[in-house]
């Protein structure tokens, strides 16, 4: 029975979403925009090295970009509930856009300082958190619940195409034409992604004029929904998992590669983007699919997937074993990042949606604290080590919440 009613993957699936006219403007316009900010993480990683030379405070770029997903991400959510999410589209991107001239402006004048890169990657943090969240209510709004996981697993290939492709176009403009040369760069992308929003006509929704009391109690609503409901707890639990014991692993991989590996600059760059080589791989393969039955399922095993393949790379002694265990890394992550904004919105009243997906938000935001937990034991230990501990709680929470919560592994209704 179950062979009669399979439905062989096809590129027609892959490319549904595509279909839809808004949505071959959004995503080009996303990847833009993706691509934009991955290079900006790069370029001001460089400019606070080169003007402190210090590891310590380079690190804090990512700290700063990522702190504000964990303040905004329950607001987030009620924004896009609450207000026209084609005019908050606009206005991220024109945000994004009067930033990046000013830093570009800065850089060309030579009064960059280091706080600079802080200040920058807090603003791009906010905007990012905030977009997030509107950018997949409208995806929804755009494709509806039958085919969302496709679009949301193309959304997912944009994003790890423009984690492969920022970071490296960034190092080429560096050496070509410096940071400043860099930033004009990205100010060209921003100006491309900022004019496609415009033409972005997603079905109409009202905005509101929100009171602080009225935002204190969507804030409690969406957290307290998101907490009862099991599915969505276990979503929540297992983001925070990833996101304590798994996703810190980048700030690691050059000192492994270096220490460890015992190899150039050249093969690391490889080795980091194998996980972006591997989580698109599996965004495509997700998109392929012409129905999945059991979401739940393939986000605990693309979690494990991850999880197991940090551990195995961080007892790996070999470059050539390492690389294949990144791109498995990668494949994983695909399958968690794809499942969990799916299941979020698939389980969610159209009211609820956006403020559940800032509860995701809200346990992405848990990052930072990861990176602390891998930073002091590196720095205790050393940077192998700090993985081995963290993949391995990684590994057995997760499991552990796929068995003592059944359902997240059962089939979510359409």
């Amino acid at each position: 029975m179950y062979f009669r009613n399979y439905q062989r993957p096809t590129l027609g699936h892959t490319f549904y979403a595509f279909n839809n006219r808004n949505y071959r403007i959004l995503w080009p316009a996303n990847f833009f925009s993706l691509t934009a900010r991955w290079m900006q993480m790069t370029l001001l990683a460089w400019m606070v090295l080169e003007l402190t030379d210090s590891a310590w405070l380079v690190a804090h770029v990512g700290t700063f970009s990522l702190t504000p997903m964990f303040f905004l991400g329950l607001i987030s959510g009620v924004m896009a509930d609450s207000f026209n999410r084609k005019v908050l589209l606009r206005t991220t991107q024109g945000t994004n856009l009067c930033v990046v001239l000013i830093m570009t402006w800065v850089l060309f004048t030579g009064n960059e300082q280091y706080w600079h890169a802080y200040v920058m990657s807090v603003v791009i943090g906010a905007s990012w958190s905030l977009e997030l969240v509107v950018r997949r209510t409208v995806i929804f709004d755009l494709i509806g619940s039958r085919k969302v996981t496709n679009a949301l697993a193309l959304d997912s290939i944009g994003m790890t195409a423009s984690s492969m492709l920022g970071p490296l176009l960034a190092g080429i403009l560096i050496s070509q034409i410096e940071v400043k040369g860099g930033y004009a760069v990205v100010c060209c992308l921003y100006v491309v992604s900022s004019t496609l929003i415009w033409f972005i006509d997603p079905p109409a929704r009202q905005g509101s004029t929100i009171k602080p009391v009225a935002v204190g109690k969507d804030l409690l609503q969406g957290l307290s929904y998101s907490l009862t409901h099991k599915v969505l707890l276990a979503v929540i639990l297992v983001t925070i998992t990833m996101n304590l014991m798994l996703f810190s692993y980048r700030h690691m991989v050059p000192v492994i590669a270096r220490d460890i590996l015992l190899i150039g600059p050249a093969l690391m760059g490889l080795l980091q983007a194998g996980d972006g080589f591997g989580a698109t791989l599996g965004a495509i393969m997700i998109a392929s699919r012409p129905k999945i039955r059991y979401h739940g399922r393939l986000f605990v095993l693309g979690s494990l997937l991850a999880m197991g393949s940090l551990l195995f790379f961080s007892l790996s002694p070999t470059y050539w074993f390492s690389l294949p265990l990144m791109i498995l890394l990668g494949t994983g992550v695909s399958g968690f990042a794809t499942m969990q904004a799916t299941l979020t919105m698939l389980v969610s009243p159209a009211n609820m949606r956006g403020k559940n997906l800032g509860v995701i938000s809200l346990a992405i935001g848990t990052a930072p604290i990861g990176a602390i937990i891998v930073g002091a034991l590196a720095e205790r230990y050393d940077a192998a080590f700090a993985l081995t501990i963290t993949a391995a709680i990684g590994f057995v929470g997760i499991a552990a919440i796929g068995v003592v919560m059944p359902a997240l592994r059962g089939r979510i209704s359409q």
